[in-house]
């Protein structure tokens, strides 16, 4: 029988424009109570980008809080309200890639960082790419000003996960389970609607 673990009361400890940071009083297996600090956001969608040979697009971008330019996926917060996480992946793809596709599954959902965080990110897989014509493209700002974009190999970025290259957590997640959908001949990878996480 599993716990049911019920918070007694909420602090907000913090609040900005992408998340809030609250100290929950939660009761504990034990009977006894805990707090324990949440961070809530906006959640995120991410993308893999995979083209007719069997490349996938990787941006480098810098990430402050570690101090260093990442590679990861096209990606990007849940911040328009209202819209589906469908519409604002392919907004991400476009802005951050410079990329449309016709062909679009869902290969996982994660929760990023679940002893504190509560955010969740769905992974999608593109294909079918075409270019977003020059006139029609996103001017890049603040961090995504310098994104360095490349195409690899599907297999090479795996290798680059394995030579400690690739540590963004949504790439890892999302390039690992392109693979092997991939190997499975696509057959787990579910449809664009499935309902999501929490």
């Amino acid at each position: 029988m599993t716990f049911r673990h019920e918070s007694k009361s909420r602090e907000l400890r913090y609040e900005g424009p992408i998340f809030s940071v609250y100290t929950d009083e939660v009761t504990m297996s034990s009977g006894g109570t805990a707090h324990r600090d949440v961070v809530l956001n906006k959640n995120a969608v991410g993308i893999v980008a995979l083209d007719e040979v069997g490349r996938v697009v990787l941006i480098k971008q810098y990430r402050h809080p570690v101090g260093a330019y990442l590679w990861e996926l096209p990606a990007g917060l849940r911040d328009v309200a209202g819209e589906d996480p469908l519409v604002g992946a392919a907004r991400e793809l476009g802005e951050e890639a410079d990329l449309r596709a016709a062909r679009w599954d869902l290969l996982i959902d994660l929760h990023t960082s679940p002893g504190f965080s509560a955010e969740t990110i769905r992974i999608y897989l593109a294909r079918d790419l075409s270019p977003v014509p020059s006139s029609e493209r996103h001017t890049r700002e603040e961090e995504e000003a310098d994104i360095e974009i490349v195409w690899v190999e599907l297999d090479e970025a795996l290798a680059m996960i394995l030579r400690g290259e690739i540590t963004n957590a949504a790439a890892v997640g999302g390039l690992l389970a392109a693979a092997r959908a991939r190997d499975d001949g696509w057959a787990t990878l579910r449809p664009v609607d499935t309902p999501l996480l929490g």
